[in-house]
């Protein structure tokens, strides 16, 4: 029987950079130490702030950043050095994911009068579309 190719492209995996989604920590990434069971692992972000400790995987969303060549049961110091290796916070700062995330943040933290300054704004903003289109129609 030939191998299927599978859907998934993110695994739970020593090294793989994890964004956690609840809990004190929540929004910061960390690193999966070590793979505990089908249910927990050991994170550690030790430039992100997060400290060493168990998460259940419901906690944690799998993002596609991993470090290579991370050892198993790799200390806080040798993450580090990986993380600082490889540009991975700065990279996860760059995707979409991230500033995504932000972007929404931003945007729940608005007060009425800023939501409509913003709604103001965007219609605006429509009508010079609008009316550059339809000149260019012309042209």
């Amino acid at each position: 029987m030939p191998a299927t190719e599978s859907n998934f492209k993110r695994f739970v995996e020593v090294g793989r950079v994890v964004l956690l989604k609840s809990g004190p920590q929540e929004g910061r990434i960390a690193v999966i130490a070590e793979v505990i069971d089908h249910n927990r692992a050991i994170i550690d972000g030790p430039t992100t702030g997060v400290p060493r400790q168990s998460a259940p995987y419901r906690h944690l969303t799998l993002i596609p950043l991993r470090l290579t060549k991370l050892p198993r049961a790799a200390g806080s110091g040798a993450i580090r050095k990986q993380l600082e290796k490889e540009g991975i916070v700065e990279k996860w700062e760059k995707s979409s994911f991230a500033q995504r995330r932000t972007a929404v943040a931003k945007r729940r933290s608005l007060t009425d009068f800023q939501r409509f300054v913003v709604m103001v704004a965007k219609k605006q903003r429509a009508d010079r579309v609008r009316k550059a289109v339809r000149a260019a129609k012309k042209a």
